[in-house]
């Protein structure tokens, strides 16, 4: 089990310019659990997510680490603890999956040292931890969707983290890799005590496998809750602007969202 790192936003304010995107935002994140980020397009939720891994300076308030702020401790200690899979990230041409594995052991080097045993066990066991072991000596360019994923993944493993910051991880990828992906991201946050936050857009995707939703709208936080105790069709109409029925999901007994359009509807 990981460490229980906490993550919260205090009265964050975030701006691109003069354009303010989130105001006032207060979220605590829960240690140890999944918490999705969901909302309509452009209602904050990468601009969040961006402002929680380091990435965005608040115009006010804080992000807090473990009770300090983020922006005021050293990159590479924030680095040990947060971890971050941004939308498309790109590899550089070429590289082997252990490779670019490796890079998650950065933030634990000093400079121009040797790699130590304890690296390679890391990474060995990163490799493993997410299915990719027989794929170590492969080009990334070669692999298909859902394995560049497990990469990705693999590397923020490497990394140590114990916080897990992942920018919508299941893009362009098929259905059934989807669902890899997630089952792969519930399979560490049950073994290892990671703390997974994810933007997703489907939103039953994320009732299905989060332990708590964070539902935004035009830049403020709507609703907090397990998916079972938030998810209504009343919230969803408010959120997403769509009519809606919620059922139980048959395989996870979670919420589930049908929409209800304006052609076949019964």
């Amino acid at each position: 089990m990981t460490a229980a790192h906490t993550l919260a936003a205090e009265s964050v304010t975030l701006a691109y310019g003069d354009r303010t995107v989130i105001e006032g935002l207060d979220l605590s994140i829960a240690p140890g659990r999944i918490t999705s980020i969901v909302g309509a397009n452009g209602c904050g939720k990468s601009t969040l997510l961006r402002a929680l891994a380091r990435l965005l300076s608040p115009a006010g308030g804080q992000i807090v680490l473990d009770g300090a702020s983020v922006h005021a401790r050293p990159s590479k200690e924030v680095a040990r603890v947060l971890g971050l899979l941004p939308q498309s990230p790109v590899a550089p041409e070429g590289i082997a999956v252990a490779d670019l594995v490796g890079r998650g052991r950065h933030p634990h080097q000093r400079m121009l040292a040797r790699w130590s045993a304890q690296d390679y066990a890391v990474v060995a066991d990163a490799l493993d931890a997410t299915g990719i072991s027989e794929l170590a000596d492969r080009s990334v360019d070669e692999l298909s969707g859902g394995q560049r994923q497990r990469v990705w993944i693999a590397m923020a493993l490497a990394q140590q983290t114990d916080i897990l910051l992942l920018d919508e991880p299941t893009t362009f990828l098929d259905v059934a890799h989807q669902v890899e992906v997630l089952d792969l991201l519930t399979d560490l946050s049950g073994s290892r005590g990671t703390t997974i936050v994810m933007v997703l857009h489907d939103l039953n995707l994320a009732a299905r496998y989060s332990d708590e939703l964070v539902a935004m709208k035009d830049g403020r936080v709507h609703a907090v809750g397990a998916p079972e105790e938030i998810v209504t069709a009343e919230l969803v109409q408010e959120v997403f602007g769509l009519a809606n029925q919620i059922t139980v999901d048959p395989v996870s007994g979670k919420p589930m969202v049908t929409p209800i359009g304006r052609h076949h509807v019964r």
